[in-house]
Formats: structure tokens, sequence, C-alpha cells
């Protein structure tokens, strides 16, 4: 097969606007805090120091919490909503116009392909701020009661996979509601959660509704323990997720747990299999896996088999590795050392188990953290691979005779957070869909999102929705719920 040769085609990096160090966002103003320390953000690609960010302490998080609970009673709540919707338009306007800006901040901060940032992050995190706009003035119409009334503060911890996406899905439904936000971004990963607060300046939004505290663990810790934090929302791994409903547990705190996922894309005899490859292949291999919802069990039915996987293999032959900043790139960097140490831990285990292991000719860069897409046969549902959520380019591939057995192994999971389906039969995917214990089921296609559209799981894979309708409701007051000023 030729093998077509790509001249580089790099973005800027001085796009990205660099600055040496950054603050924290406390009540409308950027501060150093109280000297809690710094943190280095590192470029996964090449290893080098980004910026240095200010650590928030207990005393910084007393700070933001009280900020947000004053900007919640004085202004954000007993604002109308279409003027609160006003300042959610500006934000997106804000977002769309800084666009270029945003992607190669969060490739280099991030890791993952320039072509991945600008089209896709970047766009539906300014989409999901339009789409909640909209509902900012019609919250009586949205099916939640008739007065439904805003929860007060909103601690909320995001992931460092989608860093600016994750803002946007967490800030935008809360605002829209009436509610304040105190941000926790992830430790890796907080520069545009940072630019995100900078808009919110730009845009004029009133100080204290929202707060964005950079930190580690403690610093997420201290937002979710809060006792005058109403609602929690938190993305994230499953065993940070069991310790944080630890903390709640006992509490008036409202909780939403959107956490680990291990999907099964189950590909039918009947299949379209070149449009199922590219639906594996986005399934996986988008964002280097680092995708809580990546199709990372392939159930392929056994007539197909052969056929499929060959096709796979020459696909991921044309993958290409290496720069994120390069408009070529297929597959970026691994976010950190230590989640590369697990998938490399995790991908030994596998073949210790006796799984073949496969990748594609793909040389790796000297410097960074890299590693190729893989793809595992002859793995049984005891593996390792199989059952744990391994966060990387790692596919694991069973296979299956009947309908019936293909259901069975992809429920055969701790988690049920999503799962695929290919198969030319509408009959079939309404009958694989109502069987699948997964909170979304995508039918010919994978990793699809829409702001309308609700996410979220079932078992170890969390609960509550995000996205749609259903998001506002984890951000709205019942008629059962009456707020006193705390969640403790």
């Amino acid at each position: 097969m030729p093998t077509w040769e790509y001249a580089p085609a790099p973005e800027a990096r001085e796009t990205a606007r660099l600055r040496e160090s950054y603050g924290m966002f406390v009540d409308g103003e950027f501060t150093d805090g109280s000297g809690a320390g710094s943190l280095k953000t590192v470029n996964p690609a090449s290893e080098e120091v980004l910026a240095e960010v200010a650590v928030a302490s207990k005393s910084d998080v007393d700070r933001a919490v009280a900020a947000a609970r004053r900007a919640y009673q004085t202004v954000w709540a007993p604002m109308p909503g279409r003027n609160r919707a006003k300042y959610l338009f500006r934000i997106a306007r804000l977002i769309q116009e800084r666009s270029r800006e945003l992607a190669v901040l969060e490739s280099l901060d991030n890791g993952k392909p320039i072509k991945e940032s600008r089209d896709v992050d970047v766009p539906l995190a300014a989409a999901h701020f339009f789409y909640y706009a909209g509902w900012a003035d019609k919250l009586p119409y949205a099916g939640l009661g008739p007065d439904p009334r805003p929860l007060g503060v909103a601690g909320q911890v995001i992931p460092w996979n989608f860093p600016l996406l994750m803002a946007a899905w967490k800030l935008a439904p809360a605002l829209a509601a009436g509610n304040t936000c105190v941000l926790k971004p992830a430790e890796t990963t907080p520069l545009s959660a940072l630019v995100l607060a900078e808009i919110c300046q730009q845009a004029e939004l009133p100080p204290g509704v929202v707060n964005v505290l950079p930190g580690a663990g403690e610093t997420g810790a201290a937002v979710v323990a809060h006792p005058d934090v109403d609602k929690v929302a938190f993305t994230g791994s499953t065993e940070v997720g069991k310790q944080i409903q630890r903390i709640v547990a006992g509490t008036r705190k409202r909780l939403t747990l959107e956490l680990g996922g291990k999907a099964a894309n189950v590909i039918f005899d009947d299949a379209a299999l070149d449009q199922a490859v590219e639906g594996i292949v986005n399934g996986i291999f988008f964002n280097q896996g680092h995708v809580c919802c990546a199709g990372s069990r392939l159930l392929v039915q056994e007539s197909v088999y052969d056929e499929l996987l060959d096709k796979l293999k020459r696909r991921l032959g044309t993958l290409r590795l290496g720069d994120p900043l390069d408009k070529n790139t297929d597959i970026g960097a691994i976010n950190s050392a230590a989640q590369l140490a697990r998938i490399r831990e995790l991908s030994e285990t596998g073949e210790a188990e006796g799984a073949q292991r496969w990748s594609p000719a793909c040389p790796l860069p000297d410097r960074g953290f890299w590693f190729p897409p893989t793809v595992f046969t002859g793995v049984s549902q005891a593996h390792r691979i199989a059952r744990e959520e391994i966060f990387g380019p790692v596919l694991s591939v069973l296979t299956f005779r009947t309908p019936a057995e293909a259901v069975e192994k992809a429920n055969n999971t701790p988690y049920g957070l999503s799962a695929g389906i290919w198969t030319e039969k509408g009959s079939r995917i309404l009958w694989t869909a109502q069987r699948l214990r997964a909170g979304v089921v995508w039918a010919n296609t994978f990793n699809r999102f829409d702001p309308s559209s609700p996410f979220g799981g079932y078992k170890e894979s969390g609960f509550g929705r995000e996205g749609g309708r259903h998001g506002l409701s984890a951000y709205l007051a019942d008629d059962d719920t009456v707020q006193l000023g705390g969640g403790s």
C-alpha cells in the first residue's frame, strides 16, 4: 500500500500567549492566594515546564466559597434569567473569538492533537455555553417543576483529559440555573480553566460568580468538604468518586459523579466494516484513549473477526503519532508520566496473562510521554485489560457468536458509561440497546457529543446526567429541597 508523506504543519506555539506564572481566580480577580506554594505544569510532548501555577490552600477555598455565597445571594440568584443568559452568551462568543489561542494552549498543556482541541474541545465548550444561555430564562418550562430554584454554591472538580470542555460542562448549566461556582481544575492541566476565568472577567461576569482554584487533591478535597458548598459535581476516577461519596455522606449536599468506564463496541456480522473500523479508531484512539467513555473493549462477531482485524490493522498503520501542535498528528502525547506508567503496567500484565499484543510500526519521540496505539487479541473476560480502565490507546478484542452472548459480555463489567452498536438492522440496534447497561449507547457511530444530549452512567460509572435538560436538574432544587445557605 502506498505511503503518504506529510510535510510538517505546526500551529504557532506563540498563539497560546503563555505566561511564566498564573494565579488563582477568586472574587473576580487573579491573586497569588495565601502563598501555599505553586505547581509546575508540563508539556507532556517535551517534558518542558510551561508555567508555574499558584496552589490554593484551605484558606483560599474558604475565601472563594465566601465570595461565591455573597455573589449568589446578592447578585446572581436574584438576577432575571434573561440577564444571566446575556453573560453566558458573552462567554460563548469570547470562547469562539479566542478559539485558536485556547486550542493551542490545550494541546500544549494536555498533549492532545491540535486538530482535536481545535475541532472538538473548543467548539463544544462554546456550544455548551450557547445552549445553556438559551435555557436561563426558560427554567419554569424545563419540566422540572413550576418554580425551580438554584441550589446555591456549586463545588466542581474536573479531570485532565478534557480540561476546557469539562469546565464548560460544569459551569454552563450551573450558571444558567442561578448557582455560583468554585471550580477546581486538574493538577496537570490548569491553564485553559484559568484562561476561561480570564474570559469570565472579560465578559464582565459579576465578581464571585465563578472562582477557579488550581491545586492537587488536597484542594479538591477542601472544596468538596466545605460546609458552605451546596452541590458537588465531579468527573474523574471511580476511586476518587467513592472517596467523595464518603465525604458527602451524611450532609445535605447534592452530588453528581461522572466516573470511569470500560465501554464495549459491538460489531455484528452485517455491519459496514469500513465504517465500523473508523468508529473503532475514533472510539479508542481519540485523545490517546484518555476518554472515560472510550470503546476500549471491541466485541466482534466471529464470522467477521478476521476480516475486521485485517482492516483495523491496515488503518492503524496510517495513524501519525507525534507533535500535538502538528495539524497532521492523529495520536498525541500521554498526559503525564504517572498515566504512562499505568498504561505500561496494564499492557505488560495483558501480555503476561496470555493476550497477544500488536502495534503498528510507530517510532516514538525521544522526549515526552508516548505510547503507541496497541491492540490485544486472544483476550478473555478474566484478563485485567478487559476489566480495568486503562485510560490509554489500548484496545482489547473479544469475540461472540450470538447477540445474546454479545450483550452478556458487554454487560460483564463493573462500569456502565457507554457502548457502541454496529449493524445495518434497526431492529437489532433497538434490541441490543435496550439490554445494554450503559448510560449512552451509540449506533453506527462513537464518541458523538452534543450539548442538548444528556451524558452519564450506571454502576461504578457514577450517577446523574450532564448535558441537555437533564443537566439542569442537577443544579435546581425540587419541592423537597430546602436551602438554608449551606450543604452541611
